[in-house]
């Protein structure tokens, strides 16, 4: 985000006819990606649609796929790839902490055995 853009929070602020402006993505989009379930808006207690900056940028990784001309089959399951790998690096860091640093006995530094 740029110096010159609003400040945005991370908590759900955004309806849909924002959100497809901010993203420049479609309202009827949006709606499409979430029936696909690569977004999951927060709702209103009365089932509007509530968008958090974290939905946005989702949508720009999104949009980034399917310019780079992966279809919305490629684009859910490279993002779910992403996000294990995202849960892997964070298991693994835990992992480290917790034996005391980076390699070890045995370890070349790669987290293989040797």
């Amino acid at each position: 985000m740029d110096r010159n853009s609003p400040r945005r929070t991370p908590a759900a602020l955004y309806g849909i006819s924002v959100t497809a402006e901010l993203s420049g993505v479609g309202v009827q989009a949006l709606r499409h990606y979430e029936r696909l379930g690569l977004l999951t808006p927060e709702r209103t207690d009365g089932g509007t649609r509530r968008y958090s900056d974290r939905d946005l940028a989702r949508l720009e990784r999104i949009s980034e796929l399917i310019d780079a001309g992966v279809n919305l089959v490629g684009v859910r399951h490279i993002l779910a790839l992403e996000a294990r790998n995202v849960d892997l690096e964070t298991d693994n860091a835990r992992l480290r902490g917790e034996s005391g640093g980076e390699g070890g006995a045995g370890d070349d530094g790669t987290g293989r055995r040797v």
